[in-house]
């Protein structure tokens, strides 16, 4: 006879069986052109971007430039950079002279007159010009967002994260390498204001409107650059006394809601960020500030200009994710895209296949800050509340070199398998606390991959993780704790998994005695709990992601 203690098993059997019926994705030379650092992107290293655009809300429409400064990784004569096909690239200039290039899907080659040695510096500029895609749902979908304000002014704002940058400005569309700094230059219509990343440094009067120069700092990704154009309040949020000294709050909304921002940005922002510099150590940006800006759409993690867009109610949209009473306590747009700033935006995944370093931390973020406000009980039950939204259905990690992220369980179910380490292997939360404030010391402004990662835990924690974390990041399914009973000698137990040499330490006991950590792998061994019975089996799946069988 078999008892089930986890449900989840037989749904999961149900998963893997129709994942193996599921025809196999098949990929274009155009997802290679857009995923694959191939040697045309690898040979010149960005040190700069000048993006100088005009917005024309009323043509839904864009023209202006970008300036490419870089350093030659290696000698080359050829290029690639990235912009969508329905986007006119009207011409290339270098050292002042038009430069010959070419276009393929998304892409777009240029040949220099003669080659670029390695190890020097040289720039050319894209004039470009046309109608970006226009965002039907942002920010699940990318592009621009047009619509308007409550006085009908209009409010345009981009979101494009996983479609690419490059749907709406030219540049070398990847994760792996990042600006070291860049100047965002917007023009609009007069009566309107842009805001964009890092810190406002001039406004000027133009012909036909103004123009709004914001330089950043620090190093950023395309998908984080950001255009947020409406008839913006400025309010200030103060300087938070951070552990890196005063750090400025800004916030950027309409008119018709700064009575709700002053309230709601007060209640959140500074909770927020005495939490998560404790976890994760110092905001990331202190250069380049943090801001707040209204957006017409849910949100999104912009680097230094978070956009906003939860309407100043509690929860998502007003609403628990967690069902667990915690989550409607605060502000969630707020919390998780804020918590981007350290992972996917200071940590950033060099192929968008690995993007749950960017989702599993920062919504585990969550957690934290809720273990941070009411205590770590509370924070336990949250993320075991976050399982509600898990659905097994195929592996976190995407396909590499296609542009292709992996399933939306990098959320939920990266978030959990976070906090069973943390429960397996680090029950003292300072030290806890140490290793993901080591993280994003010895990544800081860095782009990483999933090997980095869970080479860090491993080294950190002299254990080989790497069988847990491919278990949860490669397979849909979860591994199953099985337990037997024999009718002599102790109780036996192992792990089901994908993974052959999968072995992780679990929480069990006698019900209601204390929990015993024992380490187990896929071979039986005895479960040394004295007393222990079939009746009397407790497994910790509070705290543990897993399946359970009882034989």
């Amino acid at each position: 006879m078999r008892v089930f203690l986890s449900l989840i098993f037989t749904s999961l059997l149900t998963s893997a069986q129709a994942q193996l019926l599921q025809p196999k994705a098949a990929y274009t030379r155009a997802d290679s052109l857009r995923g694959y650092q191939s040697a045309l992107r690898t040979c010149y290293d960005l040190t700069y971007y000048h993006l100088d655009v005009r917005v024309d809300p009323a043509r839904k429409a864009l023209s202006g430039s970008n300036e490419f400064r870089f350093t030659a990784i290696q000698d080359f004569s050829r290029l690639q950079f990235d912009l969508f096909a329905n986007l006119q690239v009207d011409k290339v200039e270098y050292q002042g002279k038009p430069l010959p290039f070419t276009r393929e899907a998304n892409a777009v080659f240029v040949t220099f007159p003669a080659p670029i040695t390695k190890g020097s510096r040289a720039a050319f500029t894209v004039f470009y010009s046309g109608q970006p895609t226009e965002a039907k749902q942002a920010p699940w979908d990318g592009g621009l967002v047009y619509t308007q304000d409550a006085q009908g002014k209009p409010w345009v704002a981009s979101a494009c994260q996983g479609v690419g940058a490059s749907i709406w400005w030219p540049c070398k569309d990847q994760q792996a390498d990042e600006v070291d700094s860049m100047l965002i230059s917007v023009t609009v219509p007069k009566g309107l204001k842009d805001v964009s990343n890092g810190r406002l440094r001039r406004t000027a009067a133009v012909k036909g409107g103004t123009r709004f120069d914001w330089f950043v700092s620090n190093p950023i990704n395309n998908y984080d650059v950001a255009l947020n154009v409406g008839n913006y309040q400025h309010l200030s949020g103060g300087t938070y006394a951070g552990e890196s000294g005063p750090l400025s709050l800004d916030y950027w909304v309409l008119p018709e809601n700064v009575a709700k921002a002053k309230a709601q940005f007060a209640a959140n922002v500074p909770p927020m960020l005495k939490s998560l510099e404790s976890w994760f150590g110092p905001y990331p940006f202190y250069k380049d500030g943090y801001k707040l800006v209204d957006a017409p759409h849910l949100g999104m993690e912009h680097q230094s200009a978070v956009a906003y867009g939860n309407k100043y109610q509690n929860g998502y949209l007003g609403r628990d994710r967690s069902g667990t009473g915690w989550g409607d306590k605060w502000d969630f747009i707020i919390i998780h895209e804020s918590g981007h700033e350290w992972f996917g935006n200071s940590l950033t995944s060099q192929d968008i296949a690995d993007m749950w370093i960017h989702e599993s931390f920062t919504t585990y973020s969550e957690a934290l800050f809720v273990e941070n406000q009411f205590g770590k009980e509370a924070g336990q039950q949250y993320i075991h509340g976050q399982r509600r939204n898990i659905r097994n259905d195929a592996p976190i990690i995407g396909t590499y070199g296609v542009n292709r992220e992996g399933s939306s369980d990098m959320y939920d179910k990266g978030s959990n398998l976070l906090n069973m380490i943390r429960t397996a292997y680090v029950p003292d939360d300072a030290r806890w606390r140490a290793l993901l404030r080591g993280l994003n010391k010895e990544f800081f402004h860095q782009t990483i991959t999933t090997e980095q990662v869970v080479g860090y835990f491993n080294q950190q924690l002299g254990q080989h993780l790497t069988p847990v974390f491919n278990q949860y990041l490669r397979h849909s399914g979860l591994p199953i704790l099985e337990v037997r009973f024999p009718k002599e000698g102790p109780a036996q137990a192992r792990w089901i998994a994908n993974e052959a040499d999968f072995a992780l330490p679990v929480r069990v006991r006698v019900r209601g005695g204390q929990y015993q950590l024992l380490p187990l792998s896929t071979t039986f061994q005895p479960l040394a709990v004295p007393n222990l019975t079939r009746e009397t089996l407790e497994v910790d799946t509070q705290n543990y992601y897993i399946g359970v069988l009882v034989e």
